[in-house]
């Protein structure tokens, strides 16, 4: 269910227009706000939102007029009353758009294209993730199901969540021509095998080409080609614990088979995942396997405390840049924790393993 609670929460982008410059009107209602109240229309810039234009409520209803422009098409139209925000992501493209504002995420836009696309794809993906949430929820109140019965529920939820993701690449292919599809695939690309998106990177119409998302994802997919099973590694070089320039390199030379491991103190799932990967290192240590932890953490403090608490023997290194770090970059790392495996020529043997998998592919190259 991973992926489909990381859709439903990932952030909604702004690209380039996918129409000529004309005008826009956004024609809107406010559910419960009194007249005099203000309505913003913001931009959605580096996790904060920024004020670009503003409407008074009059009878219950606002209005805003622009020019799309070669930059941004999507907006964001918020509202604070009532000790609560109202909002909705609106395309910003020629006619009439029309937003209804309304609480508990219930707020709705149509009327041209894009918005009309997107409104329809949200309204089927919420549904679902819906469902999802309250069927995740009942299964773990309720403290007669058996263990049998959770693990059914789980398998559906997994059958759930896999058509949420076969309904975005959908939503992508169906609407590539246009921002809306172009959106959807600048926010939820990376998210999907590259074979399944490299195509449709292709179709990507030339006026959103340069887009600093659209040419993001296309690097990001570069670097996982580059970093791919059966590629060379990447070395790169990062301080030790005490503050020693080191290089991934040094210990790759060291070892038959070498696990980079992307981890970092604040990451639960990581220190869940520890103590399989401490047991593989007492398991096969002995037969030249060898790990270096790369970690994502920013406070050094944090880091060496976890070090001792999750009993790690093995080296490690970190820039202290949390998920700026230099080294997952060049791995196209976008979640952790994350491994790779390096035979000791250099070659790529494994990625992500994880739990007992670990365990299986080390037994069958170390025999």
């Amino acid at each position: 269910m991973k992926k489909f609670m990381f859709l439903a929460t990932a952030g909604l982008l702004a690209l380039a227009s996918c129409q000529e410059k004309a005008g826009y009107t956004i024609k809107g209602t406010a559910e419960g706000v009194a007249d005099g109240e203000t309505v913003f229309l913001q931009d959605y810039v580096d996790g904060n939102f920024v004020k670009k234009d503003s409407a008074v409520v009059k009878a219950g209803a606002f209005e805003f007029k622009g020019t799309p422009d070669s930059v941004t098409v999507s907006r964001y139209v918020t509202c604070w009353s009532n000790n609560q925000r109202m909002m909705t992501m609106v395309f910003l493209e020629n006619g009439v758009i029309n937003v209804n504002l309304a609480p508990k995420g219930e707020s709705t836009v149509a009327g041209t294209l894009c918005n009309d696309a997107y409104q329809k794809f949200m309204g089927e993906y919420g549904a679902l993730s819906k469902e999802m949430r309250e069927m995740y929820r009942k299964s773990m109140a309720d403290s007669t199901l058996t263990d049998a019965q959770r693990e059914e529920i789980m398998k559906e939820l997994d059958k759930k969540d896999s058509l949420g993701m076969e309904m975005v690449l959908n939503a992508m292919a169906s609407n590539i021509d246009n921002a809306m599809g172009v959106h959807m695939l600048a926010s939820y690309g990376s998210s999907f095998p590259a074979e399944k998106v490299e195509p449709l990177l292709d179709k990507v119409p030339a006026a959103f080409s340069n887009n600093e998302k659209v040419v993001e994802l296309k690097n990001y997919f570069s670097v996982l080609k580059k970093t791919a099973v059966g590629q060379k590694f990447t070395d790169f070089s990062m301080n030790t614990p005490e503050g020693q320039t080191v290089k991934l390199s040094d210990f790759i030379s060291q070892n038959k088979y070498t696990l980079i491991d992307f981890w970092a103190s604040w990451c639960g799932p990581c220190r869940r995942e520890m103590p399989v990967v401490v047991e593989a290192y007492k398991n096969f240590k002995a037969k030249g396997f060898g790990i270096v932890g790369v970690s994502l953490d920013e406070d050094l403090d944090k880091w060496k405390k976890a070090i001792t608490d999750l009993n790690i023997t093995w080296p490690q290194m970190s820039d202290l840049k949390g998920w700026q770090c230099e080294g997952a970059k060049l791995y196209g790392v976008r979640g952790i924790p994350a491994t790779v495996l390096v035979d000791q020529e250099g070659t790529i043997v494994a990625r992500d393993l994880r739990g007992d998998d670990l365990g299986k592919k080390l037994g069958e190259l170390m025999k």
